[in-house]
């Protein structure tokens, strides 16, 4: 399985649909490693433009892979040593283009219904087992710009609950899509 996940902090909407780059936040950090990790992805790009946010991104790593924590946590480590900052998704396609040597197929995430048809759960899955290098976006603050999802080969369906609310975090979101996709059983 040759699958990159990717959390994207620019450019995503806020609350009133304006284009931002969102603030970092830690705990997403190590959630979606720990998520990552244990489905079997390859790497965690964090993607900002922001240098500030970069630095705060780098530090966690390294106190966590190089630092104290990584005498004090080893699995916390193994997590950790996903992650790869870029400043652009461009940035991160290139990365993981010279990693694979083959470009990702993009599948972007979003809550919200689009114009387009949704990717099932079960054909994202069929993608993985056929050995494709997938980029899987997920969106911070209240999700990945239109252009963007444009941008993706795929819409991968939204999470639906039981009610008509519909705001997961992404970090539980990223967790419960990447078991849809990589969890028991999967055929390698």
């Amino acid at each position: 399985m040759r699958l990159h996940v990717g959390l994207v902090h620019y450019p995503v909407y806020n609350k009133t649909g304006l284009t931002i780059a969102s603030a970092v936040t830690v705990t997403d950090l190590h959630d979606i490693a720990r998520a990552a990790k244990t489905y079997g992805a390859k790497q965690f790009h964090v993607i900002t433009p922001l240098d500030d946010q970069r630095v705060i991104v780098t530090r966690v790593k390294e106190h966590w892979t190089k630092g104290y924590g990584a005498q004090y946590n080893r699995d916390r480590k193994d997590a950790m040593e996903l992650i790869t900052v870029a400043k652009s998704l461009d940035d991160a396609i290139m990365d993981i283009k010279i990693r694979e040597d083959e470009s990702p197929t993009l599948m972007a995430t979003d809550a919200r219904s689009q114009d387009r048809n949704p990717v099932s759960f079960e054909d994202a899955r069929r993608l993985l087992r056929e050995d494709k290098v997938v980029f899987l976006l997920f969106g911070t603050a209240w999700g990945l710009v239109k252009e963007l999802i444009r941008r993706a080969d795929y819409l991968l369906e939204p999470i639906l609950g039981r009610s008509t609310y519909n705001h997961l975090s992404v970090r539980s979101a990223a967790a419960i899509i990447l078991d849809r996709l990589a969890g028991s059983p999967f055929e390698d």
